[in-house]
């Protein structure tokens, strides 16, 4: 009985596993397609210049690939040392992830950004502003005031301009954005609350599944003392 519980909890914490890692090979490959079709959209924040949307996608999809990996091997092999990793491995991202938060001083950071806008090393950064700007109508992080202190003159982003063309951006009588981007994405975080709650209760019941099966296993294998052949 005890060998039958066994094998079955071994070859669906192998399946689950599998999956795991068949989602991480998926958001590698997401992320690598970002980074080379999207290099030059990089990241809003002069302090984690790394911080890209492609890098992150990338560490991620590289931490749930090994992830699956340790669980299949741990599983098939019946390898304590493996499924222990995969048990520190969850619950280290689950800790982490509980301690994502915007910081206190998120906008002031971007606000520091807006001065690195002209500069020639961080096309990224204005691509990215070009890009939020045109898509979100919205101007600088509070309005568009944000950029006259970080350009030291009255100029703007052509792309804060209501009605675009070149050079608009100059010139002070046009109309632009008064909404700031950083109260936009607010108010789209809010609008979709619901949904990004479901995908972290999605993310959480699959993290503490995974915990689950390879602490289940874990205990068999350590009361068994001895590996059963499926």
């Amino acid at each position: 009985m005890a060998r039958g519980c066994l094998c079955c909890l071994k070859y669906m914490m192998f399946i689950f596993n599998l999956i795991f890692w068949l989602c991480g090979c998926g958001l590698l490959g997401v992320g690598i397609w970002l980074s080379v079709s999207q290099g030059s959209f990089a990241t809003f924040s002069p302090s984690f210049p790394s911080l890209s949307a492609a890098n992150m996608v990338i560490a991620i999809g590289a931490i749930v690939m090994v992830t699956g990996f340790l669980g299949c091997l741990g599983a098939i092999k019946e390898n304590k040392c493996l499924l222990l990793s995969v048990i520190l491995v969850v619950w280290l991202k689950f800790w982490y992830s509980q301690r994502l938060f915007v910081s206190e001083n998120a906008k002031q950071d971007l606000k520091d950004g807006l001065a690195l806008y002209n500069t020639d090393n961080n096309i990224g950064l204005r691509n990215a502003w070009n890009i939020i700007q045109a898509e979100w109508k919205c101007c600088g992080v509070t309005g568009y005031t944000d950029w006259h202190e970080a350009l030291k003159e009255k100029v703007v982003p052509d792309r804060c301009c209501q009605e675009h063309y070149q050079e608009c951006g100059r010139n002070s009588t046009n109309m632009f954005w008064t909404r700031g981007c950083y109260e936009k994405v607010e108010e789209w975080l809010d609008d979709n609350k619901h949904l990004l709650g479901t995908i972290g209760m999605c993310i959480l019941v699959v993290q503490l599944l995974g915990m689950a099966f390879s602490m289940t296993l874990f205990h068999q294998i350590h009361r068994s003392g001895k590996k059963y052949d499926a």
